[in-house]
């Protein structure tokens, strides 16, 4: 397996070659520090997560005979391991050439993926896979989708990166990609059996 970073300008964004598979990765770029090792980056994130059982440590005293402070730190440390564990690390498109697209989102600690969500788009179902820009607020945010038409003829869109919505560069070179390995050849395909 190979791994290209072609924009310069995107360190987030990387390529995964191998044999039957190509990746396109977007990492969460609030995760990404350019020129940091694997180690501080995540001694860096984990400072917060030290902190929180020391000041447990230094309030118990005066909490512990309030069942309803402990039940508020319970829910609070609670809620804290639930955002911390759900946070999206990367997403990804990858394009099985002849089967489809598989969209990725991993979710976990940083450096520690602890699960995966996947969509499936299947070549013969998939009808185009644009740019398409929408509205957020007063900002316009270009994006990524796959058009796909279900066997009762309902037309659906999946959007990758929904989480991420990298710039446009980075959406830019996963078009062209797709569309290289993908979908060139489908529709060259297609165009032959007519």
């Amino acid at each position: 397996m190979r791994r290209t970073c072609p924009l310069l300008d995107h360190p987030e964004f990387s390529i995964l070659d191998s044999a039957g598979w190509r990746e396109y990765r977007v990492e969460n770029p609030r995760l990404v520090h350019p020129g940091r090792s694997h180690v501080r980056k995540l001694l860096g994130w984990f400072w917060l997560d030290a902190t929180i059982p020391l000041l447990i440590a230094l309030f118990w005293d005066s909490v512990s005979d309030n069942r309803a402070a402990i039940a508020c730190i319970a829910a609070t440390v609670l809620v804290y391991a639930y955002v911390r564990c759900t946070q999206v690390l990367w997403e990804s498109v990858v394009v099985l050439p002849s089967l489809g697209l598989q969209f990725e989102t991993h979710r976990g600690l940083p450096s520690i993926p602890l699960t995966v969500s996947r969509n499936f788009i299947p070549l013969s179902s998939m009808q185009d896979f644009i740019i398409n820009e929408g509205l957020r607020g007063w900002n316009v945010r270009y994006y990524l989708a796959a058009i796909q038409r279900s066997r009762r003829d309902a037309i659906s869109l999946d959007v990758a990166y929904e989480n991420i919505l990298p710039r446009f560069p980075v959406l830019l070179e996963v078009y062209h990609g797709v569309h290289e390995t993908l979908l060139d050849e489908s529709h060259i395909d297609s165009r032959s059996d007519t």
